[in-house]
Order: C-alpha cells, then structure tokens, then sequence
C-alpha cells in the first residue's frame, strides 16, 4: 500500500485473494497504524519498502505521489495499480511510464474508481466519438469552496480540471483514457446533494450512453467516493480469475 488513508483502511477490511505486506506513507503514523490492521509491515523510508518482496503496490495518496514514485515502483520490478490516474493527463509522463512498464515487463492498472461504464466506452478507441461529457457535482467542503446555492466551478478539458483539483476529477481522467480522447467537463458545487455525483454523456456511431452515479462519500473523507475503494478491491479480486466479465 502506497498511501495508508481512508481508501486503504477500506482495502485493508475487505481484503480477500490478496495480502498487504508492505505499507508506505509520508505520515508514518498512518501507515503504522494500517499495519496493525492488516498485519503488514509498515515502513518509515520509501527505498526500504519498495524493496520488499511483494507484486503490486495499490497507490492511493494523490497526484503527486504518483508522479515522485511511479516509476520507481515500476522500474523495480512490481506491477502498478493507479487510483490517482489524474497523473496520466501528462502524456509525456504518461508515456515514460509506459515505457518502464514494458521494458520491466509490468503493468499499470487503472481501477474504475467512482464511475462505472469505462469498459463499454472503450469502443471510443475503436469509434468515433463526437460528445464526450463529465458533470460532476459534489458538495463545496469537499471542493474546499464555500458557496450556499450551485455554482459552476471549472468548466473545460480534463487535463486542465484536474490540475486545479487533483483530489477530486481523477475520474475524467480514467474516461478520457478509456475512450481515448479528453474528455469535457463541467464540475459543479452544490451544498444540497450529500453524495458525490458523476453524469456521463457519451455520443458517436454506436448510439447515445448516458450513466449517472450518485456516491456514498468515504468514511472520514468526502473528496473521494466509497465505491473508487472498491473498485480496487473488484480489480485485485479479478487479477487472477480464469473467467473475467467486462474487460
């Protein structure tokens, strides 16, 4: 575990075909105190833990960690499973770390998180797609804004959305790698709603899709939804599986 938050207390719970050995956090504290939880070894310096002897790290800290550790991570050896995607909008970063991957023979993985469909859009990579929308509506604490009625907060690309709020659009981000263009997005405040909501309007050859989710914020953490939790719980599930649905 690469970051030992809110997020890896859940997969710390629910864990099942899988084992956390090795837990790194630049709070040394948290990941000491998700050790005794799962039982896994928490460690105070980054070089001693990614020198363990495990497969996968499951990144959940943010934009930034991944950006300083990706390619670290990859380049020894383990393979990568991104829930801060939003560090993939940088195709020249991106690109580098795909480029460790396969000479390392690893992969990157990129979980669903808080909106379901990707697999279904993916045909976008195969199929133009002429409208590619996220509306996302959350409360305004989680946004860090205050604000007592709805209010458009960022309205644009993805790659521009999610340097402005790193934390919360990561989503637009797994879309616009999905479909394989970027995605516009409109990202709203709203002190009415106490879910987080993600609208999807996707048009092109194949027809019209559109999906809406409305998220239970995570325990102690309302910027990320409890369902990007277990989307890194169904893929870790999955990894291994002879029969795999929706890929």
């Amino acid at each position: 575990m690469l970051g030992c938050g809110n997020i890896g207390h859940i997969i710390a719970k629910h864990q099942e075909n899988c084992e956390i050995v090795a837990l790194y956090d630049q709070v040394y504290t948290k990941a000491r105190e998700l050790a005794s939880v799962c039982g896994g070894t928490a460690h105070q310096d980054f070089d001693s833990f990614i020198s363990g002897d495990f497969d996968y790290v499951v990144e959940a800290a943010s934009v930034r960690a991944v950006r300083q550790y990706a390619e670290i991570v990859l380049s020894h050896g383990k393979h990568l499973i991104l829930l801060s995607v939003g560090a993939l909008a940088d195709p020249a970063f991106r690109n580098d770390l795909i480029q460790i991957a396969e000479a390392s023979g690893r992969r990157i993985y990129v979980p669903s998180g808080a909106i379901v469909g990707l697999d279904n859009l993916k045909v976008g990579q195969i199929s133009h797609v002429k409208k590619l929308l996220l509306r996302t509506t959350k409360s305004p604490e989680s946004l860090g804004i205050q604000t007592r009625e709805r209010m458009l907060v960022f309205q644009g690309k993805s790659h521009e959305c999610i340097k402005e709020f790193p934390k919360n659009v990561n989503v637009s981000v797994a879309l616009s790698l999905a479909v394989g263009r970027d995605a516009d997005v409109e990202l709203y405040a709203d002190p009415d709603v106490e879910r987080n909501i993600h609208e999807i309007e996707a048009e092109g050859d194949f027809g019209e899709i559109y999906i809406r989710v409305s998220n239970v914020p995570s325990p102690d953490n309302p910027a990320t939804s409890y369902l990007a939790a277990l989307s890194i719980l169904t893929l870790l599930r999955n990894l291994e599986r002879h029969l795999v649905v929706g890929t």
